[in-house]
């Protein structure tokens, strides 16, 4: 089997809220990518609830295509504890956790449900799985801790 870079992360040694670039990658065409790992809570101790989680990962979709060009993907790990960001170009950990907190930021002040985007029957394949107040909550008690730069040091921005 292939190694996978998050499985061979000692995940008793980070220290969340955290931007860790986990690669850089060049195409045959010259193409960049970054894929970073956007640790929310500290692994093995903390997990985002299923709903709350759902509603960032949406909420996030829109916030970081706000905030800057190239987003492929966020997605959140199965674990819960946070999210892979891809991205075209050369991007740095302070760049992402600067998008990261402004987007957290904004989800802990949104007042209406309706802010929260593809949340209908419709535009989700698991609707009836948000929520908007977890949401807010979560994101206000990461933003309280800081979002470093540093997966092994408190590099707060």
């Amino acid at each position: 089997m292939a190694e996978v870079e998050s499985f061979q992360l000692d995940h008793t040694k980070v220290l969340a809220p955290y931007v860790r670039l986990i690669s850089t990658e060049t195409g045959p065409k010259g193409d960049i990518i970054t894929n970073f790992d956007i640790r929310l809570v500290q692994p093995n101790e903390q997990e985002i609830p299923t709903a709350g989680i759902h509603t960032i990962e949406h909420l996030l979709a829109s916030l970081i295509r706000d905030r800057m060009d190239g987003l492929i993907d966020c997605s959140p790990f199965g674990c819960r504890t946070g999210f892979h960001l891809i991205a075209w170009g050369d991007k740095t950990s302070k760049e992402i956790a600067s998008v990261i907190k402004s987007s957290l930021e904004e989800i802990a002040n949104i007042t209406k449900w309706e802010d929260v985007p593809g949340t209908t029957i419709e535009s989700c394949g698991n609707y009836r799985d948000h929520s908007l107040w977890t949401a807010k909550e979560w994101s206000k008690l990461i933003l309280e801790r800081g979002i470093s730069t540093d997966a092994f040091e408190r590099k707060v921005i």
